[in-house]
């Protein structure tokens, strides 16, 4: 039984590149999402005029990658999508995003994206046996007038499909305030063996547009998942919730499930 549950926890891994950079390994695919490979004291162009600066050196550079199923795009912003990802990463590989990146990605020579509506689902196939669900989830990047400052953002439930029945389901929120109707992601997808919040509180205009630690534990609350992994909380100078923030008030609350949190370049199970 022992070795049963090694082999069940080794199969949904991520790797950590740095704020919200994972490589993906679910089942058969492989996957990386939202790629920066800035490294520290670089800056990241946000649009309209705002910057942000790199405070880390990401654990993960193209050369390091596997060949990838897919790339998996919150949305298109410096800190998430940068020059040295347009200049490196193979222009074949699928990208699933949003439909305003996937329309700038185009213009930049990637062929095969995938623009999703909200709740749109796009699915990658391994033989007959085995799939990848990747459903996209709205989320709210600014609060008021920033929403038509900022680009669309998306969160995707990813579910591994074996034989037919769902065999692991993750949420990656993106960068998303909390919102009370991101427990739509239960009523649509179902029960879920892992969260992957974006945190950090960040900052623009004066106006927060990611969760902090507090709006981070609402979700926990709301979703209820037995693990969750946070991620983008002190990669770039705009972060003003550090992790801490997050895990005390999980803490507070007293929330059921695990906090996994992963370093930089480590790798972790996202199995309960």
């Amino acid at each position: 039984m022992a070795d049963l549950d090694d082999r069940r926890a080794g199969d949904v891994t991520m790797t950590f590149g740095g704020n919200a950079t994972m490589l993906l390994r679910i089942g058969a695919f492989t996957l990386l999402t939202d790629p920066s490979f800035l490294h520290r004291g670089q800056r990241a162009y946000l649009g309209k005029g705002l910057w942000t600066r790199r405070l880390t050196d990401p654990a993960l550079q193209p050369t390091q990658l596997p060949p990838l199923d897919a790339i998996l795009l919150s949305h298109l912003h410096g800190d998430h999508w940068d020059d040295i990802a347009t200049r490196h990463l193979d222009k074949e590989t699928p990208v699933v995003t949003t439909q305003e990146a996937a329309k700038a990605l185009n213009r930049k020579g990637f062929a095969a994206t995938s623009d999703l509506r909200p709740w749109q689902q796009h699915v990658l196939a391994q033989g007959t046996d085995e799939e990848l669900r990747i459903t996209s989830v709205p989320g709210v990047h600014g609060p008021g007038p920033l929403a038509k400052v900022l680009p669309p953002v998306m969160g995707s439930v990813l579910e591994l499909v074996r034989g037919g029945e769902v065999s692991w389901r993750g949420y990656i929120s993106g960068d998303t305030l909390f919102r009370p109707f991101l427990g739509e992601v239960l009523e649509r997808c179902g029960p879920l063996d892992v969260v992957i919040p974006h945190l950090g509180g960040t900052k623009a205009l004066g106006l927060t547009v990611t969760m902090d630690g507090r709006q981070g534990a609402d979700l926990v609350e709301l979703l209820k998942p037995p693990v969750t992994v946070p991620v983008h909380y002190d990669d770039y100078d705009r972060f003003a919730s550090p992790l801490g923030d997050f895990v005390a008030e999980v803490a507070r609350r007293r929330l059921p499930g695990t906090v996994r949190p992963a370093y930089r370049g480590e790798t972790i199970s996202l199995r309960a």
